[in-house]
């Protein structure tokens, strides 16, 4: 199925109505600000607006003009787009120097669009020099020209260029859409589908991308086999998980975010709520399982403990001492094999 037009960003019609208004009755900004968790359509919306700016058609944007073609493709000459460098740890970092040759370029006349477009995906990675620098263009942004910024939270950027943003704050997308969706839209298997959406935490993207890539489901799986073999395993067998994770620095955090929200579902389990909504619904049983053999609060204080050690990684500390000081600290107590 082929999708054209706002409906192609699923679960934010609230936006993609203000953005429509905006245009439709020529109140369009110079600069919007779209915050959001990854993954969640920040960019997929930036785009459809810039589509939607420069359409050749009526019913604005129609996808299927040379306009809204060569945007989506990204290879039209008036819209840039400013990606961040990432590190070998998955850190995006935008530079004084993309931004000064954004500023050049953006003085010239456009090609053919009405409106020169500026994407600048996850500015919350600019560094100071470039957010300063950046300041000026907002400030005096040339004729026709719209910024297009993305970030997590308006709180990770200065005061200075949010203030001078429209801001639009996309949230969540409910768990049961985006089953709906990736069932009729991506034709992906019930079951399949339902476990994913439970995963998303509310992120379509994720979802979509986790459905296309078997890869996905694989290594989560290899990340929960680790975790289940550290619970069972005696403090040899944990100090041998540590120094294999250790060796493989760069997938720490992947599988730190994993076991995250594992422990997050245990935690809920382990408070007994009635209806609990948990991402893991496929963990379920092993959680219920190993919960009586822990002490009351053992599931909370180590999603306290991962918590920490992701924070801790995301600012470079050691990744063996981390890996082997968390291990050490989950539940002693085993429930032996039940897998």
């Amino acid at each position: 199925m082929t999708i054209h037009g706002w409906n192609k960003l699923i679960g934010h019609d609230w936006a993609t109505a203000t953005l429509a208004a905006a245009i439709t009755h020529d109140r369009i900004g110079h600069a919007y600000l779209i915050t959001g968790t990854e993954h969640i359509g920040k960019e997929t919306l930036a785009r459809l607006f810039a589509q939607a700016l420069n359409c050749e058609n009526e019913d604005v944007p129609c996808g299927h003009c040379r306009s809204c073609k060569l945007i989506e493709n990204g290879r039209h000459p008036d819209i840039r787009i400013v990606e961040p460098a990432v590190s070998e740890r998955g850190k995006k970092t935008l530079k004084i120097d993309e931004i000064r040759q954004l500023q050049r370029d953006l003085t010239l006349t456009a090609y053919e669009a009405a409106y020169k477009v500026a994407i600048l995906p996850d500015f919350d990675g600019a560094t100071i020099g470039a957010s300063n620098a950046f300041l000026k263009t907002l400030e005096e942004p040339p004729p026709n020209v719209i910024l297009l910024l993305t970030a997590s939270d308006a709180d990770t950027l200065l005061s200075t260029i949010t203030s001078r943003c429209r801001v639009i704050n996309l949230r969540p997308v409910p768990t049961e859409l985006i089953e709906e969706s990736l069932v009729t839209r991506w034709h992906t298997p019930v079951e399949k589908a339902q476990l994913l959406a439970h995963l998303a935490d509310g992120r379509l993207g994720w979802a979509v991308n986790a459905a296309m890539d078997t890869a996905v489901l694989t290594t989560r799986q290899e990340h929960l086999a680790l975790l289940h073999d550290a619970l069972d395993g005696s403090r040899v067998t944990r100090f041998a998980i540590a120094d294999k994770l250790a060796k493989k620095a760069e997938q720490l955090p992947a599988l730190l975010q994993t076991w995250l929200s594992w422990w997050r579902d245990a935690t809920i389990l382990a408070q007994k709520e009635p209806s609990p909504t948990l991402s893991n619904i496929d963990e379920q049983e092993q959680m219920i399982a190993r919960l009586p053999h822990w002490q009351k609060n053992a599931a909370f204080d180590n999603l306290k403990e991962t918590d920490r050690a992701l924070w801790a990684l995301r600012r470079n500390a050691n990744g063996r001492l981390l890996i082997e000081n968390l291990l050490l600290s989950y539940p002693k107590q085993s429930v032996g094999a039940i897998r």
